[in-house]
């Protein structure tokens, strides 16, 4: 668990690094990419998300493959700024760091410039965890494309991959970061319950496979 801190000496700075957080976090980079590369708005691609694996049904690898580093870096960034941050102000760098990524996270699922509908938050999970533990992030994208290698399925990767990270965490003696890690991955299954709802019915559509409509 991070450590004790004064919340009434540290909330300002704590505030700071919500709300930095959660600014980096609702760039859309698929939406600007798609548009950006004449593809029209992603919105209206596919399943209607704005992340990478929706921006892949664009038919450009290449616009999903940035929209894949936007939203993991913009995760990655927020966490390193706010220990940046933690360092100058000598604020406990846990409690800073966690806060930034939350923000970051919230940032993606419900950005104020899309009418607070975003993505669903696996890039930027990855991002956040390579950047406040690289290894842990690894083993997220190793088991990821494992279970993606074997059923075919984006959704039920990530689903898996997040289910494990707090397992991660704590086996590498990351215990300060579970709890964390147990937050995020809740609003992950909650942002994929309609995909888990799919995936339950075999109405999930499977990698390489396009989707028609939102």
């Amino acid at each position: 668990m991070p450590a004790e801190i004064d919340f009434m000496a540290a909330a300002p700075l704590l505030l700071v690094a919500l709300a930095l957080g959660y600014l980096l976090g609702s760039i859309p980079f698929g939406l600007l990419l798609t548009k950006a590369a004449g593809l029209g708005d992603i919105r209206d691609i596919g399943s209607g998300n704005i992340g990478a694996t929706n921006a892949l049904r664009t038919g450009n690898r290449w616009v999903a493959i940035g929209t894949l580093i936007g939203d993991a870096g913009k995760g990655a960034v927020a966490v390193l700024v706010a220990g940046l941050l933690a360092a100058r102000t000598g604020v406990d760098p846990t409690w800073m760091v966690s806060i930034a990524a939350l923000g970051a996270f919230l940032g993606h699922l419900f950005p104020v410039w899309l009418g607070f509908k975003g993505g669903k938050g696996v890039s930027t999970f990855i991002g956040i965890l390579l950047a406040l533990h690289w290894p842990v992030g690894l083993l997220f994208c190793a088991t990821w494309a494992i279970v993606a290698t074997v059923s075919r399925y984006s959704s039920l990767s990530a689903l898996v991959a997040a289910l494990l990270t707090p397992v991660y965490l704590a086996w590498l003696d990351q215990w300060h970061l579970v709890g964390l890690g147990v937050l995020l991955v809740i609003l992950i299954y909650i942002a994929h319950r309609d995909n888990i709802s799919r995936l339950l019915s075999g109405t999930e559509s499977r990698i390489g496979q396009k989707k028609t409509g939102a």
